[in-house]
């Protein structure tokens, strides 16, 4: 079990939004759904995109550079051309803190 470091504000990522925060050593794409944070690797694992960047659809994420698409909540992925998923973090909210386990 990992420990969860504080990367961001609430006031800083409002619903239906995406940030970029980088904690111990790794880039997580931060996503607000509806009030709700998820994480994932920001790096999309086909070319290495900034899925932070990408389109959000519904629980969706698309990467900017080919495409592929990643479910925020899991990582999985949903289109190719990427063939692998992203790592999912838990991410909570502790007052106006939101905190990532890494």
């Amino acid at each position: 079990m990992g420990e969860f470091k504080k990367v961001a504000s609430v006031g800083d990522l409002q619903p239906g939004t995406s940030k970029l925060v980088e904690v111990s050593g790794k880039k997580i794409a931060l996503f607000n759904l509806g009030g709700t944070c998820y994480g994932i690797d920001d790096t999309c694992p086909h070319r290495g995109g900034p899925l932070s960047e990408g389109l959000i659809e519904g629980e969706s994420v698309t990467c900017p550079w080919h495409g592929s698409v990643f479910n925020i909540k899991t990582g999985a992925v949903e289109t190719s051309p990427a063939r692998v998923g992203v790592t999912a973090y838990k991410v909570r909210v502790q007052g106006s803190d939101i905190e990532v386990e890494v």
